[in-house]
């Protein structure tokens, strides 16, 4: 079960960018909320927006309102994950929102205790930063409101500068989404970008956002392998076709997006017609297929090199050896490379004898060249 982490201080934009994600990334998304500082209220916002039946909300949606997450991983998170679990033949995937006072980290390394760790993958830390507050030189846009949510909970155990936490929620993602792009300018966007990016893991994808819109694919890994692709002479194969017109770039240039607005607001004061210029940047997907004698380990060297090097924004796809009887499943995001055996599913008869590497990758349209030829230079056996 694929299992992504969204992390953020309070009034980022984590709520709305998780109604976006359950309304319209197509997929059937159960969400565990931690914001115990404004209890009801984040769960109110998603249970209001109408994205599963009405008798299927107590299962999909479920709120942690004892203590910060990253303190009471083994009390309340792996029950609740267990619990989750137990309708994992009805969900595609579970969203984790935390509240912007838990460290990440010790969070994400709770997929690998024993009762969830075959059963679950990480598939993305996704960080909310407030672009409108960074550009103005905070970090948070209301302080007193990150410092009341802070003295509600008594039991938390890692009491930090706020600038600490912050520099913790960078190190731990994969992805970092700029809320509130609109509002700022070009400029002030491309400074706030440069200021993050020095604080990034080597490979993290920044992508700007408004109004919490930002294509699904990007942050749940839902983009499928193109069928339609035609083949150079050397036997590879490339296709590429826009994504929808809602697509977005990594740090390497200003992406585009949608919204942004406190998790909070009505939105009913920041309504626009059209969103700034800086933030439409057309995404592209570019398949790439290599048949050959593939081997796992050398493999995941050279997508790992090339999730680092590239501007990558998202890499999924399957490698079908001979001697293996099931696909190695493989998804990056950021300087996330996950490959695994799926024994989950059965093998298609019909791609049997399809041996070799199939990839599509998502990158900035204006990226497409770059990272297509350094596509072209994987190669089995290379060193």
């Amino acid at each position: 079960m694929p299992v992504t982490v969204v992390t953020g201080f309070l009034g980022a934009g984590k709520t709305t960018l998780l109604r976006q994600l359950l309304l319209h990334s197509g997929q059937r998304l159960a969400v565990l909320v931690n914001e115990f500082g404004e209890v009801g209220i984040d769960g109110e916002l998603l249970a209001s927006c109408g994205f599963c039946p009405e008798d299927e909300l107590a299962g999909r949606l479920v709120e942690l309102a004892n203590g910060c997450l990253c303190c009471t991983v083994q009390d309340e998170f792996l029950p609740t994950m267990a619990r989750l679990l137990e309708q994992a033949d009805r969900l595609d995937g579970i969203v984790v929102e935390t509240s912007g006072l838990a460290l990440p980290e010790p969070l994400v390394a709770a997929f690998n205790w024993p009762e969830i760790r075959t059963r679950t993958r990480v598939n993305a830390v996704v960080t909310v930063v407030d672009g409108e507050a960074l550009a103005s030189g905070h970090v948070v846009g209301d302080p007193a409101s990150v410092e009341a949510q802070r003295l509600a909970d008594p039991s938390l155990d890692h009491l930090s500068a706020i600038e600490d936490l912050f520099e913790d929620q960078l190190q731990a993602a994969d992805l970092v989404l700029i809320s509130r792009a609109d509002r700022i300018s070009a400029e002030a966007l491309a400074s706030v970008s440069a200021g993050l990016q020095g604080r990034l893991r080597q490979g993290t994808a920044l992508l700007p956002m408004a109004r919490g819109v930002i294509d699904p694919a990007l942050i749940l890994g839902t983009s499928e392998l193109r069928s339609h692709s035609h083949s150079n002479s050397d036997g590879h194969s490339n296709s590429h076709g826009h994504s929808n017109s809602h697509g977005h770039s990594n740090s390497h240039s200003q992406g585009h997006g949608q919204a942004g607005d406190h998790d909070h607001d009505d939105d009913h004061d920041h309504d626009h017609d059209h969103l700034h210029d800086h933030t439409h940047v057309a995404v592209e997907s570019i398949v790439h297929r290599h048949p050959g004698p593939w081997e796992r380990g050398d493999l995941e060297r050279q997508l790992g090199d090339l999730i680092l090097e590239q501007p990558v924004l998202r890499l999924k796809g399957r490698l079908r050896q001979p001697e293996r009887r099931l696909p190695l499943q493989i998804q990056a995001v950021g300087p996330r490379l996950d490959c695994w055996y799926d024994n989950g599913n059965a093998p298609d008869p019909a791609s049997a004898a399809a041996q070799g590497l199939e990839l599509v990758v998502l990158t900035a349209a204006s990226h497409r060249d770059q990272v297509a030829i350094a596509l072209e230079r994987l190669r089995p056996g290379s060193a």
